[in-house]
């Protein structure tokens, strides 16, 4: 019988503000199950646009895009304090890890609130045909996506206004960017389906 193998992990420190810790890990794989949902929400969207001849049905109206292409500026914006934040995070610096934290809420919420301004305009439900079902449910579950998201970052900012960032805090802050990174990268292709699609695949 053969003698067992171990792997001696003592030396090994407890947390790792880098893309090599395991919780990184896990929000990336997160991630890659976020990103598959979504996938499946644009494949189905492609599927009943074959259904019709003209998209959105007759009668609705062609979502606007001028709004939501202007709400790129403030999350391209919140991009960058989120990398500060994650910076911060791997140097231990207090001071930049608050500000990118307040610098990606602050944008993000700018942003969000352009979103909510943008929907006012819409003339159809998530329950007055295919085309705005799919349509809301993409815009909804990206916009609790994000409102997750921002919760986490404003309960960081709590606690490091707190004075308490040890290991475990800077973790958070530096995983945190993972998410943020995601979902400001998935809505590239979801923005261009559900605003711009319509105007290049309106009618075959």
């Amino acid at each position: 019988m053969s003698e067992a193998r171990t792997l001696n992990v003592a030396d090994l420190p407890a947390f790792e503000i880098s893309n090599k810790s395991p919780l990184w890990l896990g929000q990336t794989l997160l991630c890659v199950i976020e990103g598959t949902m979504f996938s499946i929400l644009l494949a189905m969207y492609f599927y009943y646009r074959l259904g019709f001849s003209v998209w959105p049905p007759p009668g609705v109206q062609l979502p606007h895009t001028l709004i939501p292409t202007l709400a790129w500026i403030p999350l391209a914006l919140s991009v960058l304090g989120s990398y500060w934040a994650s910076e911060g995070a791997k140097r231990d610096d207090r001071k930049w890890m608050l500000i990118g934290l307040l610098v990606n809420l602050a944008f993000a919420l700018v942003f969000l609130g352009m979103r909510a301004y943008e929907w006012v305009t819409l003339n159809f439900s998530w329950s007055s045909d295919l085309h705005g079902s799919i349509f809301w449910a993409i815009l909804y579950l990206h916009t609790i996506d994000i409102s997750g998201d921002l919760l986490m970052t404003a309960v960081l900012i709590v606690i490091l206004a707190r004075g308490r960032y040890g290991e475990q805090q800077r973790l958070g802050v530096h995983v945190d960017s993972v998410v943020w990174y995601f979902l400001v990268a998935i809505w590239v292709p979801l923005y261009a389906v559900i605003y711009w699609g319509p105007h290049v695949l309106g009618a075959p």
